[in-house]
């Protein structure tokens, strides 16, 4: 899962990226309106976290040119005042959520996750491929009646190829999507990190679930 937290107070922003990529989010960080609209309509987001009170654009302007630029990943706005009428505001300029200043960070990944269940595609709030169940509100993964011990990178890995079973997707998406845009390390963790899950999916039980695609990429085998 890939997300965009715009936010300008740095100790805030810091919180967020820190706390999220803990638990397996790729994170971005923008610190004031359009940089934050230029990340959003140049990259492939499952969520934005949108402060309302930022340098050079607010958080309502930016949300109002997405949704008038047909970007329609889930916006959960963030504010230090609740006043009904500025969530109002809010939603009518098409974000999906509010959260007030402070919150307790469960709280935040709760909506998170309920957010990305509300998109088109279907989202259940357990994942299921054949016989590989993955609950992202416990980080807890089975296979059959085995729980398996997951990093969290190797947790966001397999939870991204789980919500799109049976599609290909080649080193730079899932590094996109799993890691994050300043991403600069090694140049084939991809690939160590499909020989990581497949050392633990796959192998302790005779199965070949995560496929190579010569030249193109790699698939979670769906039947």
């Amino acid at each position: 899962m890939r997300i965009l937290v715009v936010e300008d107070e740095v100790r805030m922003a810091a919180l967020l990226k820190r706390g999220l990529e803990e638990d397996g989010y790729a994170v971005d960080v923008a610190t004031d309106g359009p940089e934050g609209l230029w990340y959003a309509t140049e990259n492939p987001y499952d969520t934005i976290l949108l402060d309302v009170m930022l340098p050079g654009m607010d958080g309502f302007e930016v949300c109002k040119r997405l949704r008038a630029e047909g970007c329609w990943m889930p916006i959960l706005m963030l504010t230090a005042v609740d006043p009904v009428q500025e969530r109002v505001r809010g939603l009518d300029v098409g974000a999906d959520d509010y959260l007030t200043k402070p919150f307790s960070f469960a709280e935040l990944e709760a909506r998170i996750r309920a957010l990305t269940r509300r998109v088109k595609v279907p989202r259940p709030t357990v994942l299921e491929v054949d016989d590989l169940r993955l609950d992202p509100s416990t980080h807890q993964v089975w296979r059959g009646d085995t729980e398996l011990d997951l990093s969290p990178k190797e947790f966001a890995l397999l939870e991204f190829l789980m919500r799109h079973p049976g599609q290909v997707f080649g080193r730079t998406q899932i590094i996109e999507h799993v890691w994050d845009f300043e991403y600069e390390g090694i140049s084939n963790v991809v690939e160590q990190y499909i020989s990581y899950l497949r050392r633990k999916l796959d192998q302790p039980f005779g199965k070949n679930s995560l496929e190579t695609v010569r030249g193109v990429g790699y698939r979670l085998r769906k039947g």
